[in-house]
Parts: structure tokens; sequence; C-alpha cells
């Protein structure tokens, strides 16, 4: 009966230390396709958006591949994340974009190490909005068990919230940052495969254009002026009909062009002011930039203790069975 139970504590033992294994080596970005902007539809896709405007950069958004979760999305395409070394990779401490900065990633480790879990007042925030809603909800899923609907927006900014998502909300509205194109930009449009009802026999459709037209109809050449009519002269210049002309005549003088109405960032006598917010840019999908998972430090302290407890147990049962 001992070396049964010897046989499946070992078994056990060994099957928690490659679970263990298998969770280091799986921990890391699983690749959502990162497409350009203009692949993204209300339909298909899911807008990613990082709000970097609390380091006086703008507003990044990208396009990837649905279905998927938050996190594959913030790391593929250029984008990559940080984790906590006590809550591991799926608390995101850090976002960088290889577009920006080169790569570097915010907060940095001076102003946050993240070793410990970030203040409520100074973390990335996560936020959604399903296709056709301009309201951000607040997520109440992590990043690795959300999964963004197709036509939908993500939006991580930074700063402070509560837990019900009244505090801390975006600047940025959804609709600044969604995809409102119906296809994929450079896709053909659908061809218009009716075809038209035949008239009646009896309907009178008009004369058959000529086509093309007969030769001989050309434009009218202008009419001659008139025999005997005096040119115009024009008046000498110390002439008085030079400086006014008679009261009720056509002024000789071309018309004063008409001055265009004011544009609207004009028309207030300044450049036209942005839409409030950040600014919106385009983040191309790019080389995927340096990936750090942060600590793993948790699931091997964990496998450890663990295997220490199997083998603590292995070691009692041979003992018991030498003194049997």
């Amino acid at each position: 009966m001992s070396s049964r139970v010897t046989r499946a504590l070992a078994r056990l033992t060994a099957a928690l230390g490659l679970t263990v294994a298998a969770l280091a080596a799986t921990v890391g970005p699983a690749g959502a396709a990162p497409q350009a902007m203009g692949q993204c539809t209300t339909s298909s896709g899911v807008v990613l958006a990082v709000d970097f405007s609390h380091w006086g950069g703008p507003v990044y958004r990208s396009c990837g591949t649905t279905p998927t979760t938050g996190y594959e999305l913030l790391n593929q395409g250029g984008w990559a994340t940080t984790g906590t070394g006590h809550d591991g990779p799926a608390f995101i401490c850090r976002i960088g974009y290889s577009g920006h900065q080169g790569g570097k990633q915010y907060p940095t480790p001076q102003q946050d190490d993240c070793v410990l879990t970030p203040p409520a007042s100074a973390y990335w925030s996560y936020w959604h909005a399903n296709p056709g809603q301009n309201t951000w909800e607040y997520s109440q899923l992590g990043a690795m068990l959300y999964k963004p609907k197709p036509g939908s927006v993500d939006l991580w900014i930074f700063g402070g919230t509560n837990i019900e998502g009244t505090e801390g909300k975006p600047t940025v509205t959804p609709d600044q940052l969604r995809a409102h194109n119906t296809q994929p930009a450079g896709a053909p449009a659908p061809k218009d495969t009716r075809t038209a009802a035949p008239l009646p026999p009896d309907v009178n459709t008009g004369p058959r254009p000529e086509n093309p037209p007969p030769a001989d109809r050309t434009p009218p050449a202008a009419a001659p002026p008139a025999q005997g009519a005096a040119a115009p002269v024009p008046s000498a210049p110390d002439s008085p009909s030079a400086s006014a002309p008679p009261a009720g005549s056509a002024s000789p003088s071309p018309s004063p062009s008409v001055s265009p109405s004011p544009s609207p960032s004009t028309s207030t006598g300044a450049v036209a002011a942005q839409a409030p917010g950040p600014q919106v840019v385009e983040a191309a999908p790019a080389a995927d930039a340096e990936h750090d998972a942060g600590s793993y430090l948790p699931a091997v302290a964990t496998g450890a203790l663990v295997l220490l407890i199997g083998a603590a147990a292995v070691f009692a049962a041979k003992r018991r069975r030498r003194t049997e």
C-alpha cells in the first residue's frame, strides 16, 4: 500500500512541476495579428488606443484582429507591456510603443519600479466601448480575461479612477477613435448584380442619340460689330470722364472681386482649434518592441513550494515503509 502511495505522490509531484514550467513558458503574449488602421471597420477588428498625454504625448490608435484578449492586443504590432513583481504580467504596470520614443515604456523605472501594485491614483486604467457606443465603460475584467467585440474600442489611460469608473474618465470620446468605414480600406466596392426590367415595346423613348454627332454641328460664330459703329476710344488721362463715370452708367473699370466667405478656420481671426482633448495619432504596425512581461517570481515560488511538499511526502512514505 505504501509503495502505491509513493508512486502516486511521485507522479503528482512530476505533474505539478510540468504544470509550473508550462505556465512560465506560456504567460508571454500570444500574437494577435496587427493591421493597418484602415482594415478595422464598424463590425470587424478592434481599435486599440493608448493615451500618453500624461507625459506630453498623443493618443495612439491601432487596429488588431479579433477574437483575442486585451492583453494580446497590447503586446503586438510594436506594443509591449511590463507587469509587476507582485502580481505578474497580468497587471499592466508599463506600456510602450516602438514608434514612440524608441519604445520607451511609461511610467519609467524612476517613476514606478513596478515591484508592488501601483496606487489607485497613478496606474493604467482599462476602458471599453462596444460597437456603436459613444460612452466609455470601465473594465471589470483584467486584460488577460477580457475579449473585446469586433468593431469595439479598447482604451488605456494613465491616472486615477475608482472601481465604478465614475472618476478619472477619458477626455477623448469613442467616436474619435473608432473606425467608421464599413469596408476595409482598399477593398473593392460590392457589385450591383441587379438587372433593369425591360421596357414595354410601345413606350416612346425619344430619338436615338447620334454618336458621334454630325460634323456640321459647330457652334455659331460671334456676330461681327455693325458697320459704321465706332470703336470705343479710351478717355484721355486728364478727361473728366476718366475720373468719374456719368451717373447711372456702367463703370469701365473691372468690377471689384467678391471677397470669399470666411472659412471656419479664419472666421474668428485665429487658426481653427482642434477638438478638446489630446491629439490622436494613428500607430501603424511596427516592429515588435522588447517585451518585459514582469516577474515570474510568484509562479516560480509557488511551484518550488509544491515540489518541496511533494518531496517531503515521498520521503515520509519511504521512512514508514522501512519501519514496517
